[in-house]
């Protein structure tokens, strides 16, 4: 059995892993809805040939998908570290 543990959500978008009883999360999963524009496209290089998935995303969602994978993963010193207002610092905007 699985649940849809969430890390980030918007109206247009949902970022999530599935939480397992028996097993840690290996994959996260990103939902999104009525995406602008989006394609599948087919790369051969050097004989190897894979699909690429392109999907148009807000500058505003990324920033926040990405702000709280940072907190879920506690990698804020992996970007730098607080030094002014970024999370984990007590100007944070984000917290």
């Amino acid at each position: 059995m699985s649940t849809k543990a969430s890390i980030s959500s918007g109206p247009n978008y949902h970022l999530y892993f599935q939480e397992l009883l028996s097993a840690q999360p290996k994959s996260v999963f990103l939902e999104l809805n009525d995406p602008q524009e989006y394609r599948v496209e087919k790369e051969t290089f050097r004989g190897k040939s894979w699909d690429v998935l392109v999907v148009e995303i807000s500058s505003e969602d990324m920033d926040k998908i990405a702000i709280d994978w940072i907190k879920k993963r506690k990698l804020q010193g992996a970007v730098g570290g607080p030094v002014g207002a970024e999370w984990g610092s007590s100007d944070c905007l984000w917290e």
